[in-house]
């Protein structure tokens, strides 16, 4: 099931996606996690993470709720 989060400040529904990259100088790939109000293609929510809001503006991120090993 995929996941969404409604925004305290602007009531409106954000639906979870990712993106893998490659880094330019390393060559790794990297997993991007983001937000969006479109929901298709939208994923579960990563394990050792968790939902954060900014106070400010109301958009919702992802922080690490584990340390990375």
């Amino acid at each position: 099931m995929a996941y969404s989060v409604i925004s305290d400040k602007s009531g409106k529904t954000y639906h979870l996606h990712n993106k893998v990259v490659t880094l330019k100088n390393t060559g790794k790939q990297q997993t991007i996690y983001f937000f969006s109000v479109k929901p298709e293609g939208s994923i579960d929510m990563p394990e050792g993470w968790q939902v954060v809001q900014n106070q400010r503006s109301g958009l919702p991120f992802l922080k690490r709720s584990t340390p990375k090993v």
